[in-house]
């Protein structure tokens, strides 16, 4: 059923200094509160005791996405200031889409010089600041581009004024990253080191990976006041034969299916509301709006980082145990000097 809530039910007080601007000493030395969907208290732990909490059936679906170099610093042929965001390749394979921080639009046919010789060609203005730009005349694809002028496109809430430090080159990229494609990365999956993974699979637990490449609309705000009139950014997925034909079996035979990162959950409900319930092989788009009141047909557990008042990710969160448990778990959270967002610690919903 259908709740009638607005953006200010998701509201809390949050201090600056509980925002992570570094990662923890080590990827599962982020401290994890647990909060069970049943009822009961919350408890307090860390990431690198989830191995030994798990029953050691469940099966852990992760986003394999990559961050890419996607942020372009450059200048117009007239010496302004742009700042791109490449959002990804277009289907001609020659261009590619971004999003543009400029004093001044941007106009079809002109240059964004990178340096001193490379130049982008602006194709086409779509508006809201996007634009269709062309690849420079020998550049293999949009991936060789960033990766020999682009920079890491760390969240706006940390704050880095001289660009990403060498370190974040690893942190903010989880270790089984994969297929290039996110501006942001799946930040419950930085929690999971090798080792971790060793112990769940020594644990019994089995493992699956899908693919959701972030957007940059994670961080946009919702601007409606009632949350049911929000439209969602559409994010890319791909789930393959292997990562479908596991979450069949796991669901068959009764046992958790535990999401790493609210990007798994949008995979995962995305596809089982496309097919009637079932989760298939399939590569698709989702602009699939997850929320109090909506009901999960496939994730029965989540790990995921704290999020910003009033996004949509909180609502999403907030599905599985309900609005106000989840915003007294964030006021405990906050009591207790657990540190929120990308870089911070995390939540374990059971």
């Amino acid at each position: 059923m259908e709740l009638e809530l607005t953006v200010s039910d998701f509201q809390f007080d949050l201090p600056a200094s509980a925002i992570a601007q570094v990662p923890a000493a080590s990827r599962e030395g982020a401290r994890m509160m647990v909060l069970p969907r049943a009822g009961g208290p919350v408890e307090h732990g860390a990431m690198s005791d989830l191995a030994d909490r798990l029953r050691g059936d469940e099966l852990l679906v992760f986003n394999d996405t990559r961050v890419v170099r996607a942020r372009l610093r450059g200048h117009k042929d007239s010496g302004g200031r742009v700042e791109l965001l490449a959002l990804g390749p277009a289907p001609d394979g020659r261009s590619f889409t971004a999003m543009a921080k400029t004093s001044k639009p941007l106009r079809p046919g002109g240059s964004v010089l990178l340096g001193a010789d490379v130049a982008l060609r602006v194709v086409a203005a779509h508006g809201a600041g996007r634009y269709t730009v062309a690849l420079p005349d020998g550049t293999a694809d949009l991936w060789s581009l960033l990766e020999a002028h682009g920079e890491l496109p760390l969240p706006p809430y940390i704050e880095r004024p001289q660009g990403p430090l060498p370190a974040d080159a690893e942190r903010y990229q989880t270790v089984f990253a994969r297929h290039p494609g996110a501006v942001a990365a799946p930040t419950a999956g930085l929690h999971f080191s090798e080792a971790l993974l060793e112990r769940l699979a020594a644990r019994g637990c089995e493992t699956a990976r899908v693919t959701l490449h972030v957007g940059p609309g994670t961080f946009l705000p919702v601007r409606a006041e009632r949350v049911a009139e929000h439209t969602m950014h559409a994010e890319r997925y791909v789930i393959d034969a292997d990562a479908a034909d596991a979450i069949a079996r796991a669901r068959a035979a009764g046992r958790p299916i535990l999401a790493v990162g609210t990007t798994v959950v949008r995979a995962l409900e995305a596809s089982a509301e496309r097919h009637h319930g079932e989760v298939v092989a399939e590569a698709a788009e989702t602009a699939i709006f997850i929320r109090p009141g909506r009901p999960l047909r496939v994730v029965d557990q989540l790990v995921t980082n704290f999020h910003l008042p009033g996004s949509t990710l909180l609502m999403l969160v907030s599905a599985f145990v309900g609005r106000e448990r989840v915003l007294a778990a964030y006021q405990e959270a906050v009591a207790r000097g657990y540190r929120f967002y990308s870089y911070g610690d995390g939540m374990w919903i059971r």
